[in-house]
C-alpha cells in the first residue's frame, strides 16, 4: 500500500504585520466576524510578512523526519478496519497523527504562555517549575536585564515579527523561547531557522549587533531548560540567509 501525506500548508502560520508594526493576523470577513489574513489581504493592505513566514519557504529536514515518524507511528498502533477502503486508512492515520503534532504544539503554547506571563507580570500559576528554570537560565546567561516581552515591530525591507524577549542594554540581547520533547541537555541544538529568526529579529527591532540565544524548555522534564547563544559571526551568516530567503520570498509572491 502507498500512503500519500498531504502537504502542510505554509499559510495555516501566516501572519503579517503592517508597515508600522501593528500585528494584522486577521481581518474582518464579508460575513461578520473575523478570519485569517491572506496574500491577497496583503498586497491590498500594504502589509509585510512575519519573519516566520518568510522562514517557510526553506526546508525543515529536522521537522520533516518528525512529522515522518509521527506518521510511521500512527500507521503501527492502527491496524486497518475490515474491508475499509485504502483512502479512509490512509485518512484515518494521517489524522491521528496530526492530532499528536497539535497536542505537542498546545504543550508547548501552554508551557510559553506561562513563561511570557512571568515577564508581564500576570502569573498563570501554571507550569512553574519551566518558569522558574526558564528564568534561571536567562538570568544566569546576561545576568538580570530588564526585558520586554512579544514587542512587535516591521522593518523597511519588508518583514515584520514579534519577539519573544528584548532588552537594548549594553548593545542589545534578544531571546527566542522554544519549547520541545528531551530529557537529555547534551543532545540539544539550534538549526539555521532559529539562526535566521533572531538575525531578522535583532535587525527588525534595530539592535542589529545583539546578543541572541535560543533558549529550548524541556516538555518532557519540567525544570530542565538549554540555552543556545549564536556567536556573532553566525548571526552574520544567518542575516544574509535571511535576506536572501526575504528575496526569494518577495519574487515568488509578487510583494514586497
Amino acid at each position: 500500500m502507498t500512503l500519500t501525506i498531504p502537504a502542510i500548508r505554509a499559510s495555516e502560520s501566516n501572519h503579517w504585520y503592517t508597515r508600522d508594526g501593528v500585528p494584522m493576523y486577521t481581518v474582518e470577513a464579508k460575513k461578520g466576524g473575523q478570519r485569517n489574513t491572506t496574500l491577497r489581504d496583503a498586497r491590498t493592505m500594504n502589509l509585510v510578512p512575519s519573519v516566520t513566514t518568510i522562514l517557510s519557504v526553506a526546508a525543515k529536514p529536522a521537522l520533516t523526519a518528525w512529522l515522518q515518524q509521527q506518521v510511521l507511528l500512527a500507521a503501527l498502533t492502527l491496524p486497518r478496519r475490515t474491508d475499509e477502503p485504502e483512502k479512509e486508512y490512509v485518512d484515518r492515520i494521517i489524522n491521528d497523527s496530526k492530532e499528536q503534532g497539535r497536542s505537542a504544539a498546545d504543550a508547548g503554547t501552554d508551557i510559553h504562555a506561562s513563561i511570557q506571563g512571568y515577564y508581564e507580570g500576570r502569573s498563570t500559576g501554571k507550569h512553574q517549575e519551566s518558569v522558574r528554570a526558564c528564568t534561571y537560565a536567562i538570568d544566569s546567561w546576561v545576568g538580570l536585564r530588564t526585558w520586554v516581552s512579544e514587542r512587535a515591530f516591521a522593518h523597511e525591507a519588508g518583514f515584520g515579527g514579534k519577539c519573544d524577549l528584548y532588552s537594548e542594554a549594553d548593545g542589545g540581547f534578544v531571546t527566542d523561547i522554544k519549547t520541545k520533547e528531551f530529557t537529555d541537555p547534551a543532545k540539544v541544538d539550534g538549526y539555521d531557522e532559529h539562526l535566521m529568526q533572531l538575525s531578522a529579529y535583532r535587525v527588525g527591532l534595530g539592535i542589529p549587533k545583539a546578543r541572541c540565544a535560543n533558549v529550548f524548555v524541556s516538555r518532557s522534564v519540567p525544570d530542565l531548560v538549554v540555552v543556545k547563544e549564536w556567536s556573532l559571526e553566525d548571526l552574520d551568516r544567518g542575516w544574509e540567509m535571511f535576506v536572501n530567503l526575504l528575496q526569494f520570498w518577495q519574487l515568488k509572491n509578487s510583494h514586497k
